[in-house]
């Protein structure tokens, strides 16, 4: 699911709704009070830390897609800017992530080299889900 046009307040509460789980009782489970999940929901506070993060998407049992999108919008409603939550551990754990970041950044990378790149790697996963490996 796509992240265009939506908060992600509205696309917490339209996941919640999607499970048929009140706003008391994931507040419950997320162990947040309901007038904060009621927050959360309609904009008035940004994304909670990411443990509580990883506890709403297990709840909500999102796809990987809609759990990128999930973590993006948290990113997003932060007052100041951060990292997707899904990804700060795995780029602090590789050096080579931070350097092609930090590279990306320098020679500020088009779309176009992030896409061939991203697709290099899904061929390559592709290939190795199928048994093959061709050196890619």
């Amino acid at each position: 699911m796509s992240s265009d046009g939506i908060t992600f307040g509205e696309f917490l509460r339209e996941k919640r709704q999607e499970r048929k789980i009140t706003l008391r009782k994931f507040a419950e489970l997320a162990e947040l009070s309901p007038v904060h999940m009621s927050y959360l929901e309609t904009n008035q506070r940004s994304a909670p830390k990411d443990e509580t993060l990883e506890r709403m998407v297990e709840l909500l049992r999102l796809t990987k897609e809609d759990e990128e999108c999930f973590y993006d919008l948290a990113a997003a409603s932060a007052i100041s800017p951060r990292v997707s939550g899904d990804l700060p551990e795995y780029i602090m754990s590789h050096n080579l992530v931070k350097l092609a970041l930090r590279t990306a950044k320098d020679v500020d990378a088009t779309d176009d080299e992030w896409q061939e790149f991203i697709e290099r790697l899904r061929k390559r996963k592709e290939l190795e889900e199928r048994g093959e490996n061709n050196g890619l």
